[in-house]
């Protein structure tokens, strides 16, 4: 109950910056990763090898390299900070928004993934009776294959977003004061590794398993009956 006592604000703040990370990061993710399934499944052969070729790249990366190199090497090297320079927070908004950038692209290719396989389980003679109406690829692709795949991805989807909600905690390292980070600053001052260790755990289980429950409820919600 001390560490609680006197780690209470700080806790809650650090989550709360959790919070922020995956919501930021599943948005950019989702947008991103639905552009890329529809590369993914397009007819122009250059926009499906592009995609493919990032997808495999990316996703066989460790997340760990993807937010150093977000931070040495676009912000150290290139000086792409995305943040005012002037800003007496410039670092640490540079810093957490650089992790957002790096968690939506890693996550964007698991995304895409998803919606690919969402988009397989649609009959082909929707997009041709699309065709036959006159759609565009992109038409037919807007409002009648990716709703479908998104009804029928739902559940996938909610593992994704709880892993991403997982994977901030790789954050830390471009030092996002997130939960693992202020969890690690715990340890060091009260060497209470079980007591720390398990609060921190209950921490993720209450972001977690109400994002488990509801996409699963979300996803008999929507099912499509075929």
């Amino acid at each position: 109950m001390e560490i609680l006592t006197e780690y209470g604000p700080q806790l809650i703040q650090a989550f709360i910056s959790t919070i922020q990370l995956t919501i930021l990061s599943a948005v950019g993710a989702l947008l991103l990763g639905t552009v890329l399934a529809a590369m993914r499944v397009c007819p122009v052969w250059a926009l499906r090898t592009l995609a493919t070729g990032y997808i495999n790249i990316v996703r066989n990366t460790p997340l760990t390299l993807v937010v150093l190199f977000a931070s040495f090497g676009l912000a150290q090297q290139l000086g792409i900070t995305l943040a005012d320079p002037n800003s007496p927070t410039s670092i640490t908004d540079s810093s957490f928004r650089l992790a957002v950038l790096s968690f939506s692209l890693y996550t964007a290719t698991f995304v895409c993934e998803a919606l690919r396989a969402g988009v397989n389980t649609i009959p082909a003679g929707q997009s041709e009776a699309g065709r036959s109406l006159g759609l565009s690829f992109i038409q037919g692709l807007a409002f009648i294959i990716l709703p479908q795949a998104f009804r029928s991805v739902v559940g996938p989807l909610g593992s994704i977003l709880i892993a991403l909600t997982k994977n901030t905690t790789v954050a830390s390292v471009i030092g996002v004061a997130e939960a693992s980070l202020l969890m690690k600053e715990v340890i060091e001052n009260t060497s209470a590794l079980i007591v720390v260790g398990l609060i921190f755990a209950l921490g993720f289980m209450v972001l977690t398993l109400p994002t488990g429950a509801l996409f699963g409820f979300l996803s008999k919600k929507l099912e499509i009956n075929r």
